[in-house]
């Protein structure tokens, strides 16, 4: 009868020892440095939100509701007491103002996107003896910056002249900045220098008081629109020649319509 082979031992295992599950970056809590980066990356974005939207409204506010002021119209006021200045819209601007505003400040007014380059290429021939400023970058200075020749000023209004090119259509560009240039020291905008110098409404300006309101517009301090040196006469012939060129080409189209 064959023997039977003993059992094999089993071998005993060890009871597996439990690693303790990794604590995962959510469950533990944070350093100070971490809690630190998260508030400010929370708080940048925020801000950063906060920003866009405010240069959105600032941006889009104006096609629909006129600048009740600027900061010239407001330093004015506080310096001399009061201004005079009303709200006129474009409807009530004589069309022979609108276009000698144009033919004086900005003739390429229609053709540009907010900079006029022939004109900056020329200016800088000349060794800066002229402006080479657009209306539409008098408008954002008018609106939204200061007065004075500033590298900041320049980079701000250098970002937001193509932002308001894109936003406003170019009447509503001319509409503003007739009621918000300064044409004699506390007068701004077209009806308080209609009536300061020629004692009318814009609805009634004539071909020749348009032209000398228009020729006064770079230094309105210094030019009194009702007396003119013979050398702005010439400017005023000049200026009003080309607001009836600028009818009859068509740069008036985007405002005139």
């Amino acid at each position: 009868m064959a023997k039977r082979k003993a059992p094999t031992p089993r071998k005993t295992r060890k009871p597996a020892v439990k690693k303790p599950a990794a604590q995962s970056r959510r469950g533990r809590r944070p350093t100070l440095r971490e809690w630190l980066g998260r508030k400010w990356r929370r708080f940048r974005r925020r801000v950063l939100l906060g920003l866009g939207a405010l240069v959105l409204f600032a941006l889009l506010a104006p096609t629909v509701l006129n600048p009740p002021i600027t900061y010239t119209i407001w330093s004015e006021r506080h310096r001399l007491g009061s201004v005079d200045r009303e709200w006129v819209p474009i409807e009530n601007v004589a069309p022979v103002m609108r276009r000698a505003v144009v033919a004086a400040e900005d003739a390429n007014f229609c053709l540009h996107w907010g900079f006029d380059m022939a004109a900056i290429r020329a200016a800088i021939a000349a060794e800066g003896r002229f402006g080479a400023s657009t209306i539409t970058q008098q408008t954002v200075k008018n609106v939204y910056l200061w007065q004075g020749r500033s590298w900041p000023r320049k980079a701000l209004e250098a970002v937001l002249t193509p932002l308001v090119e894109i936003a406003w259509t170019k009447r509503r560009i001319l509409e503003i900045y007739l009621n918000v240039a300064e044409f004699d020291e506390g007068v701004f905008g077209i009806d308080a220098a209609a009536y300061h110098y020629f004692r009318t409404t814009p609805a009634k300006l004539t071909a020749a008081q348009a032209a000398a309101l228009a020729v006064i517009l770079p230094a309105p301090k210094d030019r009194d629109a009702a007396r003119l040196t013979p050398a702005l006469e010439r400017r005023a012939r000049l200026v009003r020649d080309g607001a009836a060129t600028i009818r009859a080409d068509g740069r008036a189209a985007c405002f005139d319509g």
